[in-house]
């Protein structure tokens, strides 16, 4: 009789891994439009989707000199933070953390990694240099952006509605800190929010990107 209910114990382990598996391949992201997160799932087929909210159109300059824009993400995946380089509180957790997502990805062309300077007049280009080697940042997949703090920090606020708060704008001027990492499509879409300190957090953004892979064109060639 044990030896019966093992099995049958074992089988119906079997059947709801077999379930939660095919549930998992059927998931999809939500789409975020607004500063709240309120995640929003929209059908192609709806006029809306046209209308979802993306990144705008940017121009930067990473810690090799180059200069990043918005069709350096064109058919990417993409992960951005905002930092800066001498932190001394959440920012080395966010870069941990960051090249933790990095090694999982090493050599993954579809993934790129974008960390803005919220100190852009202090962390020039030989600073950002620095700190990539530091902390063993690959500059092929993951680039440290610095430039005009009014363009990175506006891009920040509207674009990736970073360090804002439900209801409450907050000025130009005030000084942008958020522990937040943002999970973008290979259409600058924003489908991902998460606590760039948490690793659990962090675990359940690399699964999200595996399922964004699924999107890719190429994926499903």
């Amino acid at each position: 009789m044990l030896i019966r209910i093992m099995k049958w114990l074992h089988c119906v382990g079997q059947f709801v891994l077999l379930v939660s598996c095919s549930v998992r391949e059927s998931d999809s992201l939500p789409f975020f439009n607004s500063a709240d997160f309120t995640p929003e799932w929209i059908p192609s087929d709806k006029s809306s989707y046209q209308a979802i909210h993306t990144v705008p159109a940017f121009s930067f300059l990473d810690q090799e000199g180059d200069t990043i824009t918005e069709q350096s993400l064109s058919g990417k995946i993409v992960v951005a933070d905002f930092f800066f380089t001498v932190c001394p509180g959440i920012c080395p957790r966010l870069t941990k953390n960051m090249l933790q997502v990095q090694e999982k990805f090493t050599n993954d062309p579809s993934i790129l990694l974008l960390s803005h300077s919220v100190t852009p007049d202090y962390d020039n280009i030989t600073r950002l240099k620095e700190y990539a080697t530091r902390n063993h940042i690959n500059s092929s997949q993951w680039h440290l952006l610095t430039g005009d703090r009014k363009e990175i920090y506006s891009i920040a606020r509207q674009g990736y509605f970073a360090d804002e708060e439900a209801g409450l704008k907050k000025g130009e001027n005030e000084f942008l800190h958020t522990e937040n990492f943002i999970l973008l499509d290979h259409h600058r879409r924003i489908r991902g929010v998460y606590n760039g300190t948490n690793p659990s957090e962090v675990e359940r953004m690399v699964e999200d990107i595996r399922i964004l892979k699924r999107e890719l064109p190429n994926e499903n060639s």
